[in-house]
């Protein structure tokens, strides 16, 4: 018994603050702080999204007297092109110099893992949401550790299922891990309490056990009687 996986839709922002590429670093600055955001899709007056802001993009600035400084030596290793760039986004005041041109989003329908891949694989923050071209919502890491806290409270939930039931999900559960052994474990329910016997060759094993029958819906608690093999248990090489 699995629960409907969450998508974006499910736990994105919608009420989505933008910016214009024309308006001010200082405006944008105020903007972020006085809405306590971290980020702000930019669109252009067709409301198409041409780009994202973010404080690491007005982390270096000539007003706050952030801007990069490098003894000359290196500033011939780093190379005329990169330093220009770098000159025009701690010195110009149009956001459409300042911001990332290259956002990653994801749409409405893409399940949650999919975006917590896209955060953790471009190491970003955020990820807009666009249908047909526009912007509809944004999921931050924030809104996935909402989501977490949610689902640890679905979980607490009763739910109704018999003993034999829940053995059946539970062994069918461990069957599909690389790293159980059926033949050395068994379960066993009890009015929802599971108990677990048998043996493992590690502890690391012991508490994989212990977590796979913890998180699964039903299991009101567990008793753990398994018990880690030492090496003069094991079974001697047959060569």
């Amino acid at each position: 018994m699995t629960e409907q996986s969450m998508n974006a839709s499910d736990v994105m922002v919608s009420n989505v603050i933008t910016v214009k590429p024309d308006d001010t670093v200082q405006d944008v600055a105020a903007l972020l702080l006085v809405n306590q955001i971290s980020a702000a899709p930019v669109v252009d007056g067709s409301g198409k999204m041409v780009g994202i802001i973010s404080e690491g993009d007005l982390l270096r600035r000539c007003e706050s007297d952030t801007e990069h400084r490098r003894p000359w030596w290196l500033k011939l290793l780093v190379g005329r092109m990169i330093l220009a760039g770098e000159f025009v986004k701690e010195h110009s005041r149009k956001i459409a110099d300042i911001m990332t041109r290259e956002v990653v989003s994801a749409e409405p329908d893409t399940p949650v893992a999919d975006i917590a891949d896209l955060l953790e694989r471009h190491r970003i923050k955020r990820v807009p949401i666009m249908r047909n071209g526009r912007i509809v919502g944004i999921v931050s890491r924030a809104n996935l550790i909402q989501a977490l806290a949610v689902c640890r409270n679905r979980s607490l939930e009763s739910h109704s299922i018999s003993d034999a039931e829940l053995r059946k999900t539970l062994i069918s559960r461990l069957k599909g891990e690389p790293w159980f052994r059926p033949s050395l474990v068994n379960v066993t329910v009890t009015d929802g309490t599971v108990d677990l016997w048998g043996m493992v060759d590690s502890p690391e094993e012991k508490r994989a056990l212990c977590v796979a029958i913890e998180g699964t819906q039903g299991v009101k608690d567990v008793n753990d009687h398994v018990r880690v093999q030492s090496a003069s248990m094991a079974v001697p090489p047959l060569f």
